[in-house]
């Protein structure tokens, strides 16, 4: 049994000097015909400099010998090149060197450095940004059946970028490319289902491709079939599905979906109702811009909900989200300064920001702007302006913008006697 042992192990030793000196005899006929000019033999010089791969890791000598190929017009060692530009490995980073090799290969036909040039057009790298010629190459990469220069195709087609304006062709190019897997393909061919551009409207169908996103982790999608659930838009209406679903986003950091899982918790829709786990989703949403989760966020502090009541917390909140425009923070900031709730009471801030809201549409913004117009507050007094903004609100089929219009036939009436009505959204 030893002597057998023995016998193996100065066979595996025997084995791996044979295997190390071939190693050598190979790398030296390797250099030897890079050196003769045979391309195959650069390009794998190139490739074990670059990996480290039986020589010692040298982007610069990786960059040489990819050079040497590059010249003689291999479509590999363009490419390759190109990379080693664009990144700056072995030389500086240098983008239009970069577009320069790309565009070598390119025109052989290599659909992954057609994409990359498209790509470099697209954003202005080493060339003046150019939408029709990132979509030229785009193209020729996705005749190709590459799935992300399809992708990118079909936005260009969609938003009009360096083509005019075309929703049946970018639906075509994101079916392809959401054929293929391609989960952003699929997430913008659902979008364009549930807006019916370049298909009729259909929510089953949206559903259908927004699924095939979600389920490979894309957040917007998981955030969007969470909304079609929790309205049953082309499905059965399901919170508990919905929550799910937003769950998945959330927790990826999607902000939306992170805000709308706050509000199923503050509702009680699909979970026990929790309004600390509600401010908690709310909170992460906030902290990421969300102007309408900052809102939200406020109207917690404001009411004590989940949190302790404080009223320049809520204020706080407010400013942010209403800086943003966010019409339902710009209308409680009106109703704090008129309240002086955690602010000095200041009719003039008030009316700011009440109309600031009501210019959106917001009818409770148009009906208390209607009211500090009829009474003079923080304005000078102005029925015909109070006129103007209750009718506004009525218009829109508002039941407490209705209240104010009887208020103002009374108050016509008995305009006189100063009997004044006042419908105030509290």
């Amino acid at each position: 049994m030893r002597k057998s042992t023995k016998a193996f192990c100065i066979l595996m030793i025997v084995t791996a000097m044979l295997i190390v000196a071939t190693g050598f005899a190979f790398e030296r006929d390797v250099r030897t015909l890079a050196e003769q000019g045979d391309i195959d033999a650069q390009n794998q010089l190139g490739s074990k400099y670059h990996i480290g791969l039986g020589v010692p890791q040298d982007y610069e000598q990786a960059v040489y010998w990819f050079r040497q190929a590059a010249e003689q017009g291999d479509a590999w060692a363009q490419n390759l090149l190109g990379s080693m530009y664009y990144i700056g490995l072995g030389v500086p980073q240098d983008y239009e060197q970069a577009v320069y090799w790309f565009r070598q290969a390119a025109e052989q036909g290599d659909a992954w450095v057609q994409n990359q040039l498209g790509s470099m057009y697209y954003v202005g790298l080493g060339v003046p940004q150019d939408y029709e010629q990132a979509v030229h190459w785009y193209r020729q990469a996705a005749e190709q059946g590459f799935v992300y220069a399809q992708l990118v195709l079909g936005f260009m087609y969609q938003h009009g970028l360096g083509v005019t304006k075309d929703y049946e062709q970018a639906v075509y190019w994101y079916r392809l490319s959401a054929k293929q897997g391609h989960a952003g393909a699929q997430e913008s061919l659902g979008f364009m289902y549930y807006h019916g551009q370049g298909v009729p409207k259909d929510n089953e169908q949206t559903v259908y491709w927004h699924r095939l996103a979600a389920e490979q982790g894309l957040q917007r999608a998981q955030s969007n079939l969470g909304y079609m659930y929790r309205f049953g838009l082309g499905v059965s209406q399901d919170y508990e599905q919905a929550v799910y679903w937003y769950r998945q986003a959330a927790e990826q950091g999607d902000a939306w979906a992170q805000g709308s899982l706050g509000v199923m918790y503050h509702e009680g829709l699909g979970v026990i109702q929790n309004y600390e786990q509600a401010v908690y989703w709310y909170r992460l949403a906030a902290e990421q811009g969300r102007a309408w989760a900052q809102t939200n966020l406020g109207n917690m502090y404001l009411d004590g909900l989940g949190v302790s009541q404080n009223y320049e917390q809520a204020v706080r909140l407010y400013h942010l989200a209403a800086e943003q425009g966010d019409a339902r923070a710009q209308f409680n900031l009106g109703l704090i300064h008129l309240k002086g709730r955690g602010v000095l009471q200041d009719y003039e801030q008030a009316e700011y920001w009440y109309r600031l809201a009501a210019e959106q549409g917001h009818t409770g913004a148009q009906n208390n702007l209607g009211y500090m117009y009829q009474d003079g507050l923080g304005v000078i007094q102005n029925y015909e302006q109070a006129v103007y903004w209750y009718r506004l609100v009525a218009e829109q089929g508002n039941a407490r913008g209705c209240t104010s219009i009887r208020c103002l036939f009374y108050f016509f009436k008995k305009c006189v006697l100063n009997g004044i009505c006042c419908c105030f959204l509290h």
